[in-house]
């Protein structure tokens, strides 16, 4: 009997420790897919700076140099040919980095508020069988494919946004603008915030409410100061999920944004284009191994970096308002490094130029 009993102890661990490496090797596996698809972006982003590209031109002349790494932050142009006095190729990409920012700002004013306050009312205020209906239609309408939205974004939002601006007296080029990609990313955000507010808000405990209760809190009250602030760490959750997904978003925004412009894009009834739309439009024009390819690695690592440094400001914003006591905000912190580097650096500067000057009075 004892043996049995040790017997199956034995085998218990062994079951324990194969599911272990099981999960390592898993875990492993999902971390380098990440890692190399990292690298992969990155190695191809930097290529087209150290790598001399020999093309023809449109006008059938013959060109051959890199890309120019300062005119691919600052231009305001995607494509501005090629300059044959500094021999580099001029792609730039620092109007779509302010366009998809000024997107995604009108995005998270729109969304944000919308959604937590739905998630709200599904939490909280509904009646159970209503509560349910709404669950599962915002679960459906997580399930719609984005394509769908850029259809329904076309031939529902893009005439409504026409006549909205036709009636202000504003200029709008058939509806397809800013304020449509807006809207359409706003619908496309709305889902995943409000399930995941809701499943924040179905957290709270229900002794915290009765308690805001009994100490002659409304029902009003008790929602906005009690629920919303212990659930608002999982509330940004949702926000940091659906702004990752906002940025990344290609297909419904080339839809409904217009085709490609040069400059920064601030009319919200004007058309505009994104890091991710101008990646995806006419690239099956693009030869593979051409500066016009491979460009587009270097607006992808551009577009990571610009979703990580979201990601990282909006979870410091989140530590910041679930602490206590919350440190100063991550800006804060950095600027005060620099702040301090600098006065160290000028310091340092000052005390070798008094250095050098007493010197050459004691050789006078």
């Amino acid at each position: 009997m004892e043996q049995n009993a040790s017997h199956h102890a034995d085998q218990k661990k062994r079951i324990d420790r194969f599911s272990r490496w099981v999960f390592l090797f898993l875990t492993v596996l999902c971390a380098s897919v990440i890692v190399v698809v990292l690298g992969f972006i990155i190695v191809r982003g930097l290529k087209p700076f150290f790598h001399s590209y020999r093309e023809t031109l449109a006008d059938g002349s013959l060109a051959e140099g890199t890309a120019s790494f300062s005119y691919f932050w600052s231009g305001i142009r995607y494509n501005n040919r090629f300059d044959f006095e500094t021999h580099h190729y001029l792609y730039g990409i620092g109007h779509l980095i302010v366009n998809s920012l000024i997107l995604n700002l009108y995005t998270i004013i729109l969304a944000v508020p919308t959604s937590v306050l739905t998630a709200l009312f599904i939490s909280k205020i509904a009646p159970k069988p209503l509560a349910l209906i709404l669950k599962s239609g915002v679960d459906l309408l997580s399930a719609i494919p984005s394509v769908i939205f850029g259809v329904f974004g076309m031939g529902v939002i893009v005439p409504l946004i026409r006549a909205w601006a036709r009636a202000w007296g504003a200029k709008s080029a058939s509806g397809v603008s800013l304020l449509s990609g807006a809207i359409v990313l706003t619908l496309m955000v709305i889902p995943t915030v409000i399930s995941v507010s809701v499943t924040a808000l179905d957290g709270v405990h229900k002794e915290q409410m009765e308690g805001s209760l009994a100490l002659g809190a409304s029902r009003t009250q008790t929602n906005f100061k009690i629920c919303l602030r212990a659930a608002k760490s999982g509330i940004f959750a949702g926000i940091i999920l659906g702004v990752g997904r906002a940025l990344g978003e290609a297909t419904a925004i080339s839809m409904v944004c217009g085709s490609p412009i040069q400059g920064i894009a601030w009319n919200p009834f004007a058309p505009t284009v994104t890091l991710t739309s101008e990646m995806l439009l006419a690239i099956g024009e693009a030869v593979p191994g051409s500066m016009n390819y491979d460009i587009r690695f270097s607006a992808g690592m551009v577009l990571m970096l610009l979703i990580l440094m979201t990601n990282v400001i909006l979870n410091d914003v989140k530590n910041h308002l679930s602490e206590v006591n919350p440190p100063p905000f991550f800006v804060a912190r950095i600027g005060k490094v620099m702040k301090k580097g600098t006065l160290a650096v000028i310091s340092s500067f000052r005390k070798s130029w008094q250095k050098h000057k007493a010197e050459k009075e004691k050789k006078q």
